[in-house]
């Protein structure tokens, strides 16, 4: 992870330079609260989404909800692709419906990483009376989450021991703005980008992070905002500004949807200058 953006508070949007913005290949995004907000797509973000494309430039989310959850929006927004579940498992729109890739492709394995899930779950469940897995839990294939803050109000002790109980029972664990998500193997975002810039377009991404943005809003975004020397955090990122330990090189003004859709204009305009 580059020292540069470690612990550095981000520039206001409008400081990126047009030419490292003229370079830009495409945009890697979050989703909730990004794209979203309460779950829906903000008209400003959709908008954006579609100028993107008509301008030639890749969009994919990366997310950390289920792949069931993410398959309407795989259908609907003009995406080359969404990683669902943390790098997990990918929904690639094609003509004719999507395509599934799981990044376990081995069948044995999922099955045996779901039952293990499910015994972590039932574990923290039992420990932590008030603690709710997460409403869209069902249409996850190769994680867990627990509720914190989509329709329950849980404090930071809370996150924390749900967090730890979780790493316990040997997890890979990261905490959204809405969710705790947990589970088996070393994949992440990050991982999720490459291995998805590597299958639809044979691009090895660490050669040229700076081709590419990478927006989001909470503390599962680190990872992103220290690996590319565009990121970018929307304006409501702030509320994590105390847990945050990596920043995104630069900040929108708007939240959500309409700080996406100052990330698309930046692009767009830098491309017609």
């Amino acid at each position: 992870m580059p020292d540069l953006w470690t612990a550095r508070r981000p520039a206001p949007l409008p400081r990126l330079p047009r030419a490292a913005a003229r370079r830009v290949h495409g945009v890697l995004t979050d989703i909730d609260d990004t794209l979203t907000r309460d779950g829906a797509i903000e008209p400003a973000a959709l908008a954006a989404l579609h100028a993107l494309r008509a301008a030639g430039l890749h969009v994919l989310a990366i997310t950390g909800r289920p792949a069931g959850w993410s398959e309407p929006f795989a259908r609907a927004w003009p995406l080359d692709a969404i990683v669902a579940e943390n790098g997990g498992v990918a929904l690639i729109p094609q003509p004719g419906g999507l395509r599934w890739a799981f990044a376990q492709d081995d069948t044995a394995t999922r099955e045996d990483h779901a039952r293990r899930l499910a015994a972590a779950a039932a574990r923290v469940i039992d420990q932590v009376p008030d603690a709710v897995l997460s409403t869209d839990n069902p249409g996850r294939v190769t994680d867990i989450a627990f509720d914190h803050s989509e329709f329950v109000q849980r404090d930071p002790a809370h996150v924390a021991r749900v967090a730890q109980l979780l790493r316990d029972e040997g997890l890979t664990v990261t905490v959204s703005s809405i969710h705790i998500n947990a589970w088996l193997g070393r994949h992440d975002k990050l991982s999720g980008a490459r291995w998805m810039l590597d299958r639809l377009y044979g691009i090895h991404l660490d050669a040229e992070p700076e081709r590419w943005v990478y927006v989001g809003d909470s503390t599962n975004d680190q990872v992103m905002f220290g690996h590319f020397p565009l990121s970018v955090g929307v304006a409501n990122l702030m509320r994590f500004a105390d847990e945050l330990h990596t920043w995104p090189a630069y900040m929108t003004a708007g939240e959500r949807g309409d700080g996406f859709a100052e990330v698309a204009r930046a692009l767009l305009d830098a491309r017609a200058a």
